[in-house]
Parts: C-alpha cells; structure tokens; sequence
C-alpha cells in the first residue's frame, strides 16, 4: 500500500463522513454547466460527496481515488442515494489516464506536490473531449495563516498563476481567488483561503 492510500485509509476510517455527504458549494454552482448523461470524472473524489451528487444529476460519474476505503464509503453513499456510481481506486500519478473521454472534470481539493501536480493537471486536460469542462476548487497558499484545513506545506497551495500555467492547454472561463466559509464536515470548517478555476478544452 503506498503512503498516500495508507495516509487517506486511516482518514477514511469510520462510519463518519469526514468531509460531509453535501457537495461543494462551487461545483452546485456550476452546474448550470453541466448536462444528464454527461461523462463526468472525479478525481480524488474520496468518500464520494462530489461524485455521488453528479450521479443524482443524471450524470455518468467516474471517481477515482487512491482510498479503497474512501471509495467503498462513495459506494455505500450512492446506493443510499439511489444512484450508480462508477469508482477505480488508484494512485494518480499512476493511473492510466484515458485520453479524449470525458465531458466535465471536477478537481476538490486535491493537493500533490508540484512534480505530480503538474502531471496530473497535464493528464487530466487530457482526458477531456473537445468542449469538456474542467471544475476546479483548492486551497490558496494564504490558507497556511487560517489552519481550517489543507497541507501545511505552501508548495501544495495553489494560486491562480499556477492553475493558468497547468491548464494552458485549456481556455479559461471563471477564476478568482477568494476567502469563503467553509463546510465541509468537521474537518474543513471556517474562514478558508480558495482558489476556483473553471476552464474548458477547445
């Protein structure tokens, strides 16, 4: 088991969900956006909040994360939801991306350092269609002085300089860094630094 699935299995565990069974209030935003029976990846989608909620949507969601136990909590919430929802537990630096498949990609808080951030982003504006949405939300580097939650390391923050290098390939729509209320479940809770991002692919 490699650090990261052994690191999120220990958070998962538990019949609480950590971050709460609600989606992020910036993807119920968008989906003004998005359309039933649109091809939707979540990446790092955890114990399913995000994923599950496009699936209630109409949408045809696949979520991957390197949490078998996060994934099976996703799994039981879809069901007591009354919806199907794809999931492949894998580690993203690692996963073989398909090219050219998806609809929309809603990216929560997933944080990696800048070698495999910068993969990933690459991977993931890969895997969309031409016309494919990119949905993103992060915690800003200013979210080190709130400790509402986030890795203590700045390098793992992202700014919107950084999203915009990433996703040059992809054309942006929306973007703003800002300081919201958090609420998501006990562990992101309060003032919260926030980076949003939404961009789609030519």
């Amino acid at each position: 088991m490699s650090s990261v699935a052994d690191f999120w299995d220990q958070r998962f565990t538990g019949a609480k969900l950590v971050y709460g069974a609600e989606p992020n209030a910036f993807l119920v935003r968008q989906r003004h956006r998005l359309e039933p029976g649109m091809a939707v990846l979540a990446p790092g989608d955890g114990e399913g909040r995000n994923g599950v909620w496009l699936a209630q949507q109409g949408m045809r969601v696949t979520s991957v994360d390197a949490s078998a136990v996060g994934l099976a909590k996703a799994l039981r919430l879809a069901l007591d939801r009354g919806v199907s929802l794809k999931t492949e537990c894998a580690d993203l630096t690692t996963w073989d991306w398909p090219q050219g498949r998806f609809d929309a990609a809603v990216l929560f808080y997933l944080h990696l350092p800048p070698e495999a951030r910068r993969m990933v982003h690459g991977r993931l504006a890969d895997s969309l269609k031409p016309g494919g949405w990119l949905i993103l939300e992060a915690f800003h580097p200013d979210q080190t002085i709130h400790r509402t939650g986030g890795p203590g390391d700045p390098a793992m923050l992202y700014d919107l300089a950084t999203l915009r290098q990433d996703f040059a390939a992809l054309k942006e729509v929306e973007a703003e860094e800002a300081l919201i209320e958090l609420d998501a479940g006990h562990a992101h809770s309060g003032q919260g630094a926030v980076t949003r991002f939404v961009a789609r692919r030519a």
